[in-house]
């Protein structure tokens, strides 16, 4: 085990909160045990006061062993069913409209997602609100954030709003952890690592040596 590694589970032991990122190294079908590794990162924060950001909307992290009330997708989930054309702010779960058609309009019904010609967020509000109450609870505690796998696509969603959080956090240290993309920046770099790896294998690897 490299010192990484080493003050990245002993931070972890001793954080009173963590915040982790969820990105596109993340996404279904980019690896084949992406189940396996929320599973791992479930066993990482066994008994911690966690919450978890994702800008994935394939829904895989829903199947995992992680507590369903500490994870928020802002970008959207692709198994929850909208208007195409947002007629209705109505959000169906999944084969709950068997013909996939809107009852209020007869549009064809889309993903949840950002993707969709409009966005119907109402989805995902009730979870940022929690969000954003614990994010209020973790200032002046000791807070580990790890941001895993996001890239630039969205950062007005994880990277930027973590960097603040770690700059004005004192006591916070950040592990950013991502095979091309895991610079820091100047402002946070005494508490911020950058780990050129992939995040999925580097969960992995930490939860093997606990």
């Amino acid at each position: 085990m490299d010192n990484l590694e080493r003050g990245a589970l002993d931070d972890l032991a001793d954080a009173q909160k963590v915040l982790v990122g969820i990105g596109g190294e993340w996404k279904k079908g980019k690896d084949r045990d992406i189940c396996q590794a929320y599973d791992a990162l479930d066993r990482l924060l066994k008994d911690k006061d966690y919450f978890i950001v994702t800008t994935n909307t394939d829904a895989a992290i829903y199947a995992s062993s992680l507590d369903g009330e500490r994870i928020v997708a802002p970008c959207g989930n692709e198994t929850w069913r909208q208007c195409s054309k947002a007629c209705t702010k109505d959000i169906w779960e999944p084969g709950e409209i068997p013909d996939d058609i809107c009852p209020h309009c007869k549009a064809p019904l889309t993903g949840n997602t950002r993707e969709a010609e409009t966005y119907i967020e109402e989805g995902y509000l009730p979870q940022w609100q929690k969000y954003t109450k614990w994010l209020t609870m973790t200032i002046n505690r000791k807070l580990l954030v790890l941001e895993l796998g996001e890239g630039f696509q969205t950062p007005t969603v994880i990277r930027w709003p973590f960097e603040k959080t770690v700059y004005f956090n004192r006591k916070a240290h950040m592990y950013r952890v991502h095979e091309t993309l895991s610079q820091v920046t100047q402002e946070i770099g005494e508490r911020a690592w950058a780990v050129a790896e992939n995040s999925v294998a580097w969960v992995g690897k930490l939860e093997k040596l606990l």
